[in-house]
């Protein structure tokens, strides 16, 4: 399971878009943690928040990413919030590379402005509402990653590019330390 790949970041930061790409270059099987949920409930997001709150959310959430975890090879992509119970942070450590997908405020608010399925966004200055997440996210984001990797305005491929020349160059440092 060490081959797995878990992207995490915040929303916007292009977990699923890169995720899907890069499954495909490494012949992976990908996995996005809310459309899971979604496909398995049969609702959309915003509305298990109304109706189950952010807590029940998180229960699903966490399920779907212990059983997704064991799989594998796989690269998943989380959801933005998933880092948040420290059950989520081991079961990704222990069970794969991590990748921290960082983008800056802007950039997630420009990618994000629009989209109504972000509940936690569904607010009167969701800007704002990023710049908290953002700053609350970002230190366990780093706790958990393995590699981190800015995003900014580059073309996809080239970040996945990107993201397979840092994996392999750790595929060498690790089978060096460990002959």
């Amino acid at each position: 399971m060490q081959d797995n790949i878990f992207l995490v970041g915040l929303m916007g930061a292009g977990k699923t878009t890169v995720g899907r790409l890069l499954a495909k270059h490494l012949g992976y099987d990908f996995y996005d943690s809310d459309h899971e949920i979604e496909h398995r409930t049969g609702v959309r997001i915003p509305l298990i928040f109304e109706m189950e709150g952010e807590e029940g959310f998180r229960k699903r959430e966490a399920m779907i990413i212990d059983e997704l975890t064991q799989l594998g090879p796989i690269v998943l992509a989380t959801g933005g919030g998933a880092i948040l119970q420290q059950e989520n942070r081991d079961h990704l450590r222990e069970r794969g590379t991590v990748i921290y997908l960082a983008a800056k405020v802007h950039d997630l608010w420009q990618r994000t402005r629009h989209d109504r399925n972000r509940p936690l966004l569904q607010t009167e200055n969701p800007r704002a509402r990023l710049e908290q997440l953002h700053g609350q996210r970002d230190p366990l984001y780093r706790e958990v990653a393995a590699l981190v990797v800015e995003t900014g305005g580059q073309p996809v491929t080239q970040l996945v590019h990107h993201i397979e020349s840092l994996l392999n160059t750790r595929r060498t440092v690790q089978q060096h330390a460990n002959p």
